[in-house]
């Protein structure tokens, strides 16, 4: 193993565009949007500046966290479970700042790391600049400025599976169900999640579908070290 099982935190969030369509946008961000959407639309020729503003939750600048879903391992063997845990809401500083009280007091003691498949790429970036965006100091893990490729505690399910090889990008999906786990996409994928958000108004079912996230790259970082698949009655979901 990588490193010991409980001291590795799993996490994924879901981010949606800041407002809810195009024509919602403030004068200034309309602009913005303008000249960042003119380099997208060059392979989406089926687009155009307002109906591509669902992709705006990608970008940092323009999106916001509206959860954040954490997973951790206890025990080990056949036995071993996992909790999962989630911070969701509206306000996104109210989730930043609740995540890194927890995440300062988790990481207290032995030395702790963090997990998530394209997390390098995504995640762990995407939740450093809304942190900086909303003026909240970065916890020690995620500052990763000054720091050597080897004192960074990251770990990437993507990039461990990729042995490697940067020339492809595998979704977790297709990881999963290429490893034999079950696919956690049995409901919603990441592509309908800002109308889910915006138009749905249904957050618990965006909720839902990050804490499966979180379990499934769990479960695929145990079948890449060889490590038993975690049961589905040793799943405890607490918010």
């Amino acid at each position: 193993m990588i490193a010991p099982l409980s001291h590795i935190l799993f996490l994924d969030i879901e981010t949606v565009p800041q407002f809810s369509d195009y024509h919602s946008l403030p004068k200034d961000w309309k602009e913005l949007w303008d000249t960042k959407s003119a380099s997208l639309l060059k392979y989406h020729e089926e687009e155009s500046t307002e109906t591509i503003y669902h992709r705006a939750g990608i970008y940092a600048e323009f999106g916001k966290i509206i959860c954040i879903s954490c997973g951790f391992i206890q025990g080990g063997g056949v036995s071993k479970k996992i909790i999962v845990k989630s911070f969701f809401g509206d306000d996104e500083k109210i989730i930043l700042t609740a995540f890194c009280q927890m995440l300062n007091k988790w990481m207290h003691g032995e030395q702790k790391y963090l997990c998530a498949h394209n997390g390098k790429e995504f995640d762990f970036p995407y939740l450093c600049r809304r942190l900086v965006i909303n003026q909240i100091p970065l916890p020690s893990i995620l500052n990763i400025a000054g720091k050597k490729p080897w004192e960074v505690n990251h770990f990437d399910t993507l990039e461990l599976w990729k042995f490697g090889d940067y020339k492809n990008y595998t979704s977790l999906n297709l990881l999963a169900q290429t490893l034999g786990i079950a696919t956690p996409k049995d409901d919603i994928d990441g592509s309908m999640v800002w109308s889910v958000y915006w138009n749905d108004k249904n957050l618990k079912r965006i909720v839902t579908y990050c804490q499966k996230d979180v379990i499934t790259v769990a479960q695929i970082l145990l079948r890449l070290q060889g490590e038993a698949l975690i049961k589905e009655d040793c799943i405890e979901i607490t918010n």
